[in-house]
């Protein structure tokens, strides 16, 4: 359906005066009498208005400065100019000029994922030059409209510049009549709805530009079925295959294997045999009662399996090629089949789920230990990287589902049911498409556990044109980051981030400390420079030490923070948490992120011994400080021979500290700590 041509801005700002936000005076003239223009005061701003013409400046239909007088033959030079151009104007507003000021941009888009998105930052000509803008989505509360106002580059503009200030208070209420509670955004069908520029002085704000392109009204998904118990999907009392072949492995075979390794009651489904693999076989789903089916059939008969399904609370379809293969009316057969059979439908294009404590798997090798950890992925082959690298690292799950298409179940519905899992303490996700992006970030921000994201495609993700600004301005990336900023969910840039900030809330979640200050101690050198650089860029401030601390009898100078420590295979191995003790007992400390040279080690020395007893140490300091979060790195981990770090790991985590190897993954895992407070 073709867009609803451009509204005309004097109708624009009718809207805007009717919302409280500050317009010029001015007159609408459709035809040539400008008589009424001698009621305002100059200079004058003379616009044409009408089909064709969304960029007006460019068009030469913009004209400043002019006296009352002036007006007329200007209008009738600008239509001549038009005409040339191939448009015709359908008339012509006439403005007070605005004084200077601090030129912003305040715009509105829908967001094909996520709905009604606010962005604003410098406007007027330095809006495609600077790019200084900041975005959330709608509605907006006033905090957030400081946050953006104060996050942009050019904020010291609005802040006593040269000893001018603006009006920000007005400037915020201009904000949040656009983009906040019961502002237009709800009264609008956007499209794209731009202010640009809006005038900020010391007394006030004025909207002296306006542009609304209107657009069809967004298609509603259909309702998901409310309340689901996804229980049963992650421990089924029994499990079906479909899929599973007589003669030659294939997937469903596989999958037939991994589930008589976890010992779950299974079930294969095949339309001749009585077994298949070893395994009991029924001819259909109609006949297999279970609470989880998987199917690995062609896609052109997953449809017709599914709606065997009566009975089956969640049947998972593995195989591809449905709507990220083009075939969207087959993937919509395959909801309907759902629908029908009364089944929830997990995928379709996805590998299936995991849970140590269900005996559910779609990965070989056996089953981990049950922990706390979930993660929703639209990759399954992330996903499976994510236990088996997160495993090795002492990550324990709790549940893992692949979603793929996502076509029926949704993230954000498995994200609520997780939030009120009595076996979840952290969340991560995967996620390459926003559907149902609206739904996702209301269950982000009604969710009281700590999140993780990770977003595949931020830059990739093409959008049409833009008439707007607003419209280009907006890129998936910066979409997702508001998602973040808002809902409170940290979001990561890699699968290693994803596991290393899973890790530290497994390890620190459930501990309530006090304070919001950050210590980094360990061996001298140039270490202690870099790791101030990498928690600069992770956001986390490095404040200095609190007065009165006294190091000088343990052979330290309390000189700084990052703070310098010899840690050694010929130092006292109790030494870091004898100062940490110290420097905690003059003020609170969220965090104390320890490092050592593991090289060193190895080094200046020929054994393990040292490095094992300093861990011990700090492992013994965790338990005894439970209000503080200590994080352990070992640099240069690579140089110890194997096993080694295995041992520390371990020592690490029967305390509770997780361990990193390197000061950059800390960093950012720690700040994600900061973020969600005392989680």
């Amino acid at each position: 359906m073709p867009a609803a041509p451009a509204v005309a801005e004097h109708e624009v700002k009718a809207l805007l005066r009717e919302a409280g936000v500050p317009v010029p005076r001015g007159v609408a003239v459709p035809g040539t009498d400008f008589a009424a223009v001698a009621s305002l005061r100059g200079p004058l701003v003379l616009k044409a208005y009408g089909p064709g013409l969304v960029h007006k400046s460019e068009a030469g239909a913009v004209r400043l400065g002019l006296a009352a007088d002036q007006v007329a033959a200007a209008a009738a030079e600008m239509a001549a100019g038009l005409r040339e151009q191939g448009v015709e104007p359908a008339g012509f507003l006439v403005e007070e000029q605005a004084a200077a000021g601090v030129e912003l941009i305040v715009g509105l888009v829908r967001d094909p994922g996520f709905g009604p998105v606010l962005l604003t930052g410098l406007g007027g000509v330095w809006t495609e030059a600077l790019r200084d803008t900041a975005l959330r989505l709608c509605p907006v509360s006033e905090p957030d409209v400081r946050a953006m106002l104060d996050s942009l580059r050019g904020a010291a503009l609005l802040h006593g510049h040269r000893g001018r200030s603006v009006d920000v208070a007005a400037l915020v209420k201009l904000i949040m009549a656009v983009g906040g509670p019961g502002g237009l955004w709800e009264r609008l069908e956007l499209g794209e709805f731009e202010l640009n520029p809006v005038i900020a002085t010391e007394t006030g704000v004025v909207a002296v530009d306006a542009r609304y392109l209107p657009a069809p009204p967004a298609v509603v998904e259909p309702s998901r079925v409310p309340g689901t118990d996804f229980l049963p999907l992650f421990e089924p009392r029994a499990v079906a295959v479909v899929g599973a072949s007589t003669g030659k492995p294939n997937f469903g075979t596989m999958f037939l294997d991994f589930y008589r390794e976890t010992g779950v009651p299974l079930v294969a489904v095949h339309p001749t045999a009585d077994r298949v693999a070893g395994v009991p076989a029924v001819p259909s789903l109609a006949a297999a009662e279970v609470d989880y089916a998987l199917v690995a059939v062609p896609a052109e008969r997953c449809p017709e399996v599914v709606r065997q399904a009566a009975g089956v609370p969640f049947v998972q379809v593995m195989s591809g090629g449905f709507g990220e293969a083009g075939r969207d009316g087959l993937e919509r057969e395959l909801v309907a089949a759902a629908r029908e059979s009364g089944t929830r439908l997990l995928g379709p294009n996805c590998m299936g789920v995991y849970s140590p404590r269900g005996r559910q798997t779609f990965v070989g090798g056996g089953l981990g230990p049950p922990g706390s950890i979930a993660l929703i992925s639209q990759s399954g082959g992330l996903a499976g990287e994510v236990i088996k690298v997160g495993e090795r690292r002492g990550l324990a799950f709790s549940r893992v589902v692949t979603v793929g298409n996502a076509a029926d179940v949704t993230p954000a519905e498995l994200l609520g049911w997780l939030a009120r899992d009595d076996e979840t303490r952290a969340v991560g996700l995967y996620l390459e498409d926003p559907r149902g992006g609206r739904a996702l970030y209301e269950a982000l921000s009604g969710c009281p556990l700590p999140v993780v994201l990770l977003v595949g495609g931020r830059s990739g993700q093409g959008r049409q044109a833009a008439a707007s600004h607003t419209g280009g301005l907006v890129s998936d990336g910066r979409i997702w980051a508001a998602v973040a900023e808002q809902s409170g969910a940290t979001l990561v840039s890699g699968q290693d981030d994803l596991i290393g900030v899973l890790a530290y809330f497994q390890a620190h979640g459930r501990r309530r400390v006090a304070g919001d200050r950050v210590l980094v101690i360990g061996p001298s050198g140039g270490a202690s420079v870099l790791a101030a650089d990498a928690f600069d860029r992770a956001g986390v401030r490095l404040d200095p030490l609190p007065g009165g601390v006294a190091l000088g009898g343990l052979g330290v100078a309390a000189d700084g923070n990052p703070l310098e420590v010899p840690v050694g295979p010929r130092g006292r191995p109790d030494l870091v948490p004898r100062v940490i003790d110290a420097i905690v007992a003059r003020g609170a400390y969220r965090d104390v992120v320890a490092h050592v040279n593991v090289q060193s080690f190895f080094t200046y020395g020929d054994s393990a011994d040292p490095l094992h007893d300093y861990a011990r140490h700090l492992a013994d300091a965790q338990r005894t400080r439970p209000d503080l979060r200590i994080t352990l790195v070992t640099r240069n981990g690579d140089c110890a021979p194997d096993g080694v770090e295995d041992e520390v790991r371990r020592i690490a985590a029967a305390a509770g500290i997780p361990v990193y190897r390197t000061m950059e993954a800390a960093a950012v895992a720690v700040a994600a700590g900061g973020r969600h407070g005392s989680a």
